[in-house]
Formats: structure tokens, C-alpha cells, sequence
């Protein structure tokens, strides 16, 4: 079964935060892309929060001028910013943009090279960021949402969450964790990759064998 050891494993086993990158979008209400991304070969943390406003540290009920976003730390070795920046505008029409703001389609840019490879994107696909609705932005600051927004999927499966809780991981420990990014994109109905025997123990502990 899924166990505490299988937890900590595959996590010990990720990639360090020196050797990821994170990338930053908005595409949403926020708990389908952070599932979706999550299943991906190459990403391996996921977080949800909000972006793009002016109001000091928002919430949920106090949200302000910011829009629903989501982070994925990913390998740069086996996944590029650009395959990111394919599915983002596979998942949304960027010649339509929905009027709230909280849930509005956005790019947020947290380096001049994230910039330029959108920009690079576009251009190979006959648009430019000044040609369509959906935002292109610097990222200022990324606010983490609160604990029940995280990993939302896996958090409404039991039979799952519980061996994070025996394992010891608090909140901040299952937002950050790469097997929770995975089995939150399980729980959400996607494939996730067979690594270090991850899928296989989820296998055993949803059949119960």
C-alpha cells in the first residue's frame, strides 16, 4: 500500500528546489490546473495562490485586485518553460478573457528569459502579447493560498491524505510535497507517471490489495 516510507522516498528522491524552476499561470479557478500540471512528466512540486494584484497578502474572502494562480516547479532537463507555455494556451482561448479578475487567464513572467519565450511562442504561432486578451505580466509577488485550497483533489480522498498524515507532513509539507502533486493529479482523474513505484503503490492502496 501507500505508505509513509513510499511517501517520504519519492519525495527524497525528487529533484532539490536548486534544480527545478517554477513557472507562474493563471488559468482558472485554480484546483483543475494545479491537478493538471501536476500529472506532467517533468513537473515536480505544484502550489495554488494568488498573483497579479496590489493588495497586501490577500485571501480567498479578502482577495482584492489578484487573480487565482498556480506554480509548478519543474526539471528544466526533462521539461522546458516553452512545453509549459503549449499546454497553458492549449487549456484556454487567449482571444477571450472573462471580466473578473479572479479567475482571468494570465502569464505571469517571473524572469526577462520567461518574457522573451513567451514572446518567441507567440510570435511562432502568429500572435503577439499585445494581440490578445489573455494577460502578460511581470510577476511581482505570489501569495500561497490557504491550506484547504492545496492539493484540493487529494484532499477530498481520504483513503489518500492519510498517509501523508502518518507520515508526519503538516500544511506547508503536503503543498510542497512532489508525491502529493502526483496522487492530487490522480484523485483528479489523471494518469500519473510510474516512478519509484508510485503509481504501482497507488494502484494497491485505491484496489485494496
Amino acid at each position: 500500500m501507500l505508505t509513509p516510507t513510499t511517501i517520504r522516498e519519492f519525495d527524497r528522491t525528487a529533484p532539490d528546489r536548486d534544480e527545478t524552476e517554477t513557472a507562474t499561470f493563471a488559468l482558472g479557478c485554480f484546483w483543475g490546473p494545479d491537478a493538471r500540471f501536476g500529472a506532467m512528466d517533468g513537473v515536480v512540486r505544484t502550489r495554488v495562490g494568488y498573483a497579479g494584484g496590489t493588495k497586501p497578502n490577500p485571501t480567498y474572502h479578502a482577495l482584492g485586485d489578484h487573480t487565482e494562480a498556480f506554480q509548478v516547479d519543474y526539471d528544466p532537463e526533462a521539461l522546458s518553460y516553452a512545453d509549459l507555455l503549449e499546454v497553458v494556451f492549449e487549456r484556454h482561448d487567449p482571444n477571450h478573457q472573462t471580466r473578473k479578475k479572479q479567475y482571468q487567464n494570465a502569464v505571469f513572467c517571473g524572469t526577462k528569459t520567461q518574457r522573451e519565450a513567451v514572446e518567441t511562442y507567440l510570435e511562432a504561432d502568429g500572435r503577439s502579447a499585445d494581440a490578445i486578451e489573455t494577460r502578460i505580466e511581470r510577476l511581482s509577488r505570489f501569495y500561497p493560498a490557504e491550506s484547504y485550497h492545496q492539493k484540493y483533489n487529494l484532499r477530498s480522498r481520504p483513503s489518500l491524505l492519510e498517509p501523508f498524515e502518518e507520515t508526519g507532513y503538516g500544511d506547508e509539507e503536503l503543498r510542497e510535497s512532489p508525491t502529493a502533486a502526483k496522487l492530487n493529479a490522480h484523485a483528479a482523474g489523471y494518469d500519473i507517471p510510474d516512478e519509484h513505484e508510485l503509481a504501482a503503490a497507488l494502484d494497491r492502496t485505491v484496489s485494496g490489495r
